[in-house]
């Protein structure tokens, strides 16, 4: 990442060549005469860009003190590098640094040092953090040597401790992520048969986490790691998609359920209908033989009485079937719609105090 940062850039060092006794003690100079005498050669390390302010003039001031001590100072706007880690996005911590030192002079020949004690001598305003999506914990200070194949070299390095504001990503990515795995949890208590609307929510709700999944990847830098958001809308894809599988082995095992039930069904109409049959044949037989047979008034009455027992047990079978598979409940439903509660939870309860309670993680707060 990049960052930019507007700072009053002051040097002073001593030059017993300026020494000088007069009714002042200190003699401001007009900034051309910064090209007349010696200057520190300091360059920013990890700056992309810097500019000078030359509005309206030069915004550049040089006094010289009695004793030879020279007092520099400039506005300069800074783009520096800031190296990132973007494994507990988006609730991370990071240590911006500005480091400067001399291009040439190798740290025998010049010598940085902060004027005042090392915490002081970065300060930043009060409102001088205008930051969107950081929050500036605070600064430090420091000092380190490089080597190169010139020489070593003095290094003064001024570190900026930022921390992540969650707000954004709380209403634009996780509160989504949740209410979608809490509407995918609703086809739980959907009667197993109404698979059109099991159907809908299922596949619309592993839809909507891809279209998020895509849009939070879209705002982050290109990481070949895995991010916290990453981890949290994986397992919220996890869940949504486990639901529209749990609807997927209810409608397949109802399915399997009827085909059963069907075939004792048809064992018991089997049945039913060869009784029905030989009580029809019997009652036929009757009528046909009702000549040749002596008048006996309870021949017809057992016919009857058997044709209306046999139509009556087929409608009571049928009506207690219907009772008992009608708008069933499955055993997988019942045990979901504990399960996936809980699990998601769980998971949301370690998830957020696991990464809410963790102390940043900030290099170089100790200066040297």
């Amino acid at each position: 990442m990049e960052y930019t940062v507007d700072v009053f850039f002051r040097q002073s060092w001593k030059d017993e060549r300026l020494k000088f006794h007069g009714p002042m003690n200190i003699l401001p100079l007009n900034n051309l005469m910064a090209s007349k005498i010696w200057t520190p050669d300091t360059f920013f390390h990890n700056g992309k860009k810097s500019v000078a302010h030359n509005m309206t003039m030069p915004n550049k001031l040089l006094r010289i003190m009695e004793d030879g001590t020279l007092l520099y100072t400039m506005r300069l706007t800074v783009q520096a590098e800031c190296p990132m880690h973007l494994e507990d996005f988006p609730m991370d911590s990071h240590s911006c640094p500005l480091k400067f030192g001399s291009y040439a002079y190798t740290k025998t020949e010049v010598t940085y040092i902060w004027t005042r004690n090392a915490s002081q001598s970065v300060d930043v305003a009060a409102d001088g953090s205008r930051l969107n999506q950081y929050d500036l914990v605070g600064q430090t200070a420091g000092k380190e040597t490089i080597k190169s194949s010139t020489g070593e070299y003095t290094v003064m390095t001024a570190q900026f401790h930022l921390k992540r504001k969650i707000g954004y990503f709380v209403i634009q990515t996780y509160l989504p992520c949740i209410m979608t795995v809490i509407l995918s949890q609703v086809s739980f208590w959907l009667n197993r048969e109404s698979v059109p609307a099991r159907t809908v929510f299922g596949v619309t709700t592993v839809l909507t986490m891809t279209t998020l999944s895509i849009s939070a990847r879209n705002s982050l830098p290109k990481v070949a790691y895995a991010t916290a958001m990453d981890w949290f809308i994986a397992v919220c894809y996890a869940f949504v998609f486990s639901a529209l599988i749990e609807f997927a082995t209810v409608n397949y095992f109802t399915k399997r359920g009827w085909a059963w039930d069907g075939k004792t069904i048809v064992t018991d109409k089997k049945k039913e209908v060869s009784a029905v049959k030989k009580n029809n044949a019997y009652a036929v037989a009757v009528a046909n033989y009702a000549p040749n047979i002596t008048k006996d008034s309870t021949l017809p009455t057992v016919s009857k009485c058997v044709l209306n027992d046999s139509n009556k047990t087929p409608v009571d079978t049928k009506s207690e079937q219907n009772k008992k598979t009608f708008n069933s409940v499955s055993k997988i439903d019942r045990i979901s719609r504990i399960m996936f509660p809980v699990l998601f939870g769980s998971f949301n309860l370690v998830y957020w105090a696991t990464y809410l309670n963790r102390e940043p993680v900030v290099k170089d707060m100790n200066p040297s």
